[in-house]
């Protein structure tokens, strides 16, 4: 009985870790990552294979995607407003748009590891007209990346150290660093792109 109550406690555990990823895209103030971190680790206390929880995440993560670009394309008004509420969120979907014509990959991709970027991304995208087969294509993609990239950080300091706390410490802070350092990134980028648009257009006067 109590095997059973511990079996049905981890699956539940590791639902709750999907549904976060899924939804996160919706609310990014969801701590997915946290949570497929500390799945991460449980998953290795209860001898479920951390490949298979990948799968998951990145499927969840994919289906969260696809869910909210089918409702900003069915509500693009709705989610023009979303946009508009939030400071910056107009601007910094602007530039995601512009930058899908000319870096496509790297964009998506980039967006799933800055926070709040992979709402900022379906919510520009779904305002468009544009087929969204491409972006969904690479949604996969980057979906991916960021599963094995999670999973992985948690697998990987699971077998660093030797307490679980420990392991969960260092996997959140080095999350939270990286995504902050990428989210730099990508602000000095667009401010340099402003820049230089600001530039181009500026008149020349001739004395």
């Amino acid at each position: 009985m109590s095997a059973a109550l511990a079996l049905l406690a981890s699956s539940w555990f590791f639902v709750a870790a999907l549904l976060a990823v899924m939804s996160d895209a919706f609310i990014p103030l969801v701590p997915s990552g946290t949570l497929v971190i500390a799945a991460t680790l449980h998953a290795s206390e209860t001898h479920t294979s951390p490949l298979l929880l990948g799968v998951g995440v990145a499927i969840a993560s994919f289906s969260g995607d696809l869910l909210l670009l089918k409702f900003a394309r069915r509500g693009a008004n709705w989610a023009q407003r979303r946009l508009e509420r939030k400071p910056g969120a107009a601007s910094a979907a602007a530039s995601v748009l512009e930058a899908l014509e000319t870096k496509r990959a790297r964009t998506i991709v980039t967006a799933r590891f800055v926070p709040g970027g992979r709402t900022v991304l379906d919510l520009a995208v779904g305002t468009t007209s544009t087929p969204p087969r491409r972006f969904l294509r690479w949604s996969a993609v980057s979906a991916s990346v960021w599963a094995t990239y999670i999973v992985g950080l948690g697998f990987l300091n699971e077998h660093t150290f030797n307490t679980t706390w420990l392991s969960f410490a260092v996997s959140c802070v080095a999350a939270t660093a990286i995504s902050a350092v990428i989210a730099r990134v990508v602000q000095r980028q667009r401010r340099l792109a402003r820049k230089n648009a600001a530039a181009a257009v500026e008149p020349v006067v001739v004395g």
